[in-house]
């Protein structure tokens, strides 16, 4: 017996009256509605209604069951209209997973426009350079930098991240400016500890390229933290633009070997696969996705 279907036909059999007007109501049979009632008697081990070939009429424990069952029956539908509501207007609470320096530079401002777009949305975020596991650790979406390896995920990329070799003047006229990747073997490189080649540069011109072993005297996990000490003088570091835009502009760093690229990166909204995705996810998604791309702003008079 499908409980829920006899506890909804109990209530529209009370407030109709009749077992033929809340079996139509419900589309089925005279038969199936009668056997659905006794049913749920004979499961709570009590009468329900008084039947008569005249009327119906609730028994005391009818009357108290139909009460609670009609509570019930209408916090469950607000409950669905709720769950409709999420999926079409954005609304609720966002756990949103993001790298440090990324979100300090451009999520901030990104995330007060979004709220004053979407109010009723509450947006929980972690900053957090590793890698979190979504499921496990409950968030609904996260914002990542670099190539994707987890299946399980589904991702949308939102920008292009251009990283680039960088060097502060007052360095360069100590050490000297590199002319050639392999120039960089000789100076003191500052490492992200993050990075998936955090002992070797790869370069590009063209079809060419050029593998490079660095060391240096200093290794962090923070991109922010490298771009100062590189601004003090300390070293040569490969930064992203979204970083070092405004040092480049003004010339606090330089930028080295223009004429040889670093593999790009790209930015990703990320969120668990096989499931449903709330409109507030998809808002926030889309709202990212048109304020970041195609050409990031960090990139465009660079």
């Amino acid at each position: 017996m499908d409980k829920l279907q006899a506890m909804q036909l109990f209530v529209r059999v009370v407030d109709s009256g009749s077992y033929t007007a809340a079996a139509d109501q419900m589309e089925i049979s005279r038969a199936l509605a009668s056997k659905l009632i006794q049913g749920l008697e004979d499961q709570l081990g009590v009468r329900l209604l008084h039947r008569t070939t005249r009327r119906l009429s609730l028994t005391e424990a009818g009357q108290s069951y139909y009460h609670r069952v009609s509570d019930l029956l209408a916090q469950l539908a607000e409950a669905e209209a709720e769950a409709a509501e999420l999926q079409v207007e954005p609304r609720g609470r966002l756990r949103l997973s993001a790298p440090m320096s990324f979100s300090i530079h451009h999520l901030g401002k990104a995330i007060a426009e979004f709220q004053r777009r979407y109010p009723r949305v509450e947006l929980e975020l972690n900053l957090n350079d590793r890698q979190v596991d979504l499921v496990e650790e409950g968030f609904d979406l996260a914002v990542r930098i670099g190539r994707l390896a987890d299946s399980s995920l589904v991702a949308r990329r939102l920008a292009v991240v251009r990283l680039v070799p960088v060097a502060s003047p007052g360095y360069l006229a100590r050490a000297g400016t590199p002319q050639h990747p392999h120039d960089l073997a000789t100076h003191n490189c500052l490492h992200y500890t993050l990075a998936q080649r955090r002992d070797e540069w790869l370069l590009q011109r063209g079809e060419e390229q050029a593998s490079v072993r660095v060391s240096g005297t200093l290794r962090v996990n923070n991109g922010d933290m490298i771009a100062a000490a590189v601004a003090e003088d300390a070293g040569i570091a490969v930064l992203p633009t979204f970083i070092v835009g405004d040092r480049l502009r003004t010339g606090a760093l330089l930028r080295l070997l223009p004429d040889w690229q670093v593999p790009d990166l790209y930015l990703h909204a990320v969120y668990p696969a096989g499931r449903s995705v709330p409109a507030k996810t998809r808002a926030l998604i889309d709202f990212l996705a048109d304020r970041y791309g195609p050409v990031p702003y960090w990139d465009r008079d660079l």
